[in-house]
């Protein structure tokens, strides 16, 4: 549902000058040859976005044309077309309003409120750039829900959705904003610390183990205590994204292998 409608918006996007708005006045004799500029600049704009699928990549482009939009408005010359290049901008600023809620929808898995696998490869491929260019720390946590195949099958389906939903919740509550939370697939989910150190790392994967049991998910009047065992890796600069998965996802056998409610870090 998600794709099919970011499809739909991208061909509109691909099939509509984002200049016609502002393009009919281009042959007027008494426009500045600021504004013939201007439209041109647009439909440069214009070509960018149709050439991309990207969303991110087109919200920036949106954004350099707000810049340009919004530098017009000092402009002396622009008098006769001042009411034209407002509506330019709130066209442009509405599309991309729509583009970046688009996004977050298609970053994000709905039954949790976690990012999503996409989500989760984004926000990994920028904090890793951002670790490398900075010389900063950044630790991944795999974490896997202990016994949640039972969950499902004592409970149904359904509530083992909310389970993950409130893990989701209690992790987000004790993370810090600049910390990402994402559903790696099934009851597993990445957790990725910024400049954190790996025993730093471990001690907030503890935390959020005694959270949660301190937080028990309530279902029918009853009590069921969630718990998760997790692999807590370093990445090392210039790390592939894989290589990093890969290390977390050995030291989560591990930790499984050793019972419920366990950590095993890796440095």
């Amino acid at each position: 549902m998600q794709i099919t409608k970011e499809k739909k918006l991208l061909q509109l996007i691909k099939t509509t000058n984002v200049a016609k708005s502002v393009q009919a006045d281009t042959n007027n004799e008494e426009n500045p040859t600021d504004i013939h500029n201007y439209y041109k600049q647009i439909e440069h704009y214009a070509q960018q976005i149709r050439s991309t699928d990207d969303l991110g990549e087109i919200i920036n482009i949106l954004d350099v044309a707000l810049l340009e939009t919004r530098s017009l408005h000092s402009s002396k010359e622009v008098k006769k077309a001042r009411g034209q290049v407002q509506r330019t901008e709130q066209d442009i600023e509405a599309l991309k309003n729509e583009l970046e809620e688009l996004k977050e929808l298609v970053h994000t898995d709905q039954p949790t409120g976690a990012l999503n696998r996409v989500g989760l490869d984004a926000s990994l491929l920028s904090e890793a750039a951002r670790a490398d260019r900075n010389n900063d720390s950044l630790c991944l946590v795999l974490l896997d829900l202990d016994d949640f195949k039972l969950i499902n099958d004592t409970y149904g389906h359904q509530t083992g959705d909310l389970v993950l939903f409130h893990l989701v919740n209690i992790t987000k509550k004790s993370l810090r904003p600049s910390d990402t939370i994402a559903r790696f697939g099934g009851e597993e989910f990445v957790i990725l610390l910024p400049n954190t150190t790996i025993e730093l790392a471990t001690l907030v994967t503890k935390r959020l183990q005694d959270n949660l049991l301190e937080n028990c998910f309530l279902h029918a009047d009853q009590f069921i205590p969630i718990t998760f065992s997790a692999g807590v890796v370093a990445r090392t600069r210039y790390e592939h994204q894989n290589s990093v998965i890969g290390r977390a996802d050995r030291a989560l056998y591990l930790a499984k292998n050793s019972g419920k409610n366990q950590i095993v870090a890796e440095g």
